[in-house]
């Protein structure tokens, strides 16, 4: 079976750092991108980061630049996420999603996402 498995999340203080990793098995990792979502309690889910396994291709939104950084392991099916000088409002449950369309020129709606992880939790202090 297709499974997307997130770890590395944890509780950290303001100004602290995380790296998560999302481990895809089940499926051919070279032909799909893998994106980065965060849910806060109460808030809608918003897109962190995209990579392309086709040439590494990267996307991160406005809201997402600087702190954070997106890249992959293809020999190891693992796509990481940096996360660095976090802040409280960074606190929310971080997903992981597999898009067919290998491209990551944008973070597409959720619906495209062929597949999803559980997730990892992510706690700022302050």
């Amino acid at each position: 079976e297709v499974q997307l498995v997130e770890s590395g999340g944890g509780l950290v203080q303001a100004g602290g750092s995380l790296r998560l990793s999302c481990v895809a098995s089940g499926l051919i990792f070279e032909d799909y991108a893998i994106a980065w979502f965060r849910q806060a309690p109460g808030k809608e889910r918003e897109g962190v980061s995209c990579i392309a396994s086709s040439n590494g291709n990267t996307y991160y939104p406005n809201s997402m630049k600087g702190r954070f950084t997106v890249s992959s392991d293809n020999a190891k099916n693992t796509v990481y996420l940096q996360l660095n000088s976090l802040k409280p409002e960074d606190t929310a449950v971080y997903y992981c999603a597999a898009d067919p369309l290998n491209v990551c020129d944008e973070l597409r709606q959720a619906r495209h996402y062929a597949y999803w992880g559980q997730g990892t939790q992510v706690t700022v202090s302050s």
